[in-house]
């Protein structure tokens, strides 16, 4: 999940490098990117004369052993259920994106935009 969740930042708010494999996240929240550069055992240095500071995400940075995995309860109290009425093809945009396939079993839900999805019967 949390290697989704950097593909997710860096399509968002980054891009790849294409010297090296890495990616490379942008943004302005200091502490943000502080916290996840120790998570992921990574140097940052703030961008002092910039508005915003870039973290370079090696693709190796889960060797480095820094980060640990939590388990959270997924089954939220405030959830609720939504029905899905139509899926639609995404537009073809400039920049590009990855588009994952889930393997739903034996865990059968994922997020989207921070909500639940439930892809199992």
């Amino acid at each position: 999940m949390f290697r989704r969740f950097l593909d997710g930042y860096a399509d968002g708010d980054g891009c790849r490098i294409a010297r090296w494999p890495a990616r490379m996240l942008v943004s302005a929240n200091i502490a943000f990117l502080t916290d996840l550069a120790e998570i992921i055992g990574a140097r940052f240095t703030p961008d002092a004369k910039r508005s915003a500071s870039h973290l370079v995400v090696s693709d190796r940075w889960a060797a480095r052993g820094t980060f640990r995995a939590e388990a959270h309860r997924v089954e939220l109290d405030e959830g609720g259920w939504a029905e899905v009425g139509a899926v639609g093809a995404r537009p073809a945009s400039t920049k590009p994106y990855t588009v994952y396939g889930y393997r739903l079993g034996p865990h059968p839900h994922f997020l989207v935009s921070g909500h639940v999805v439930w892809g199992g019967a």
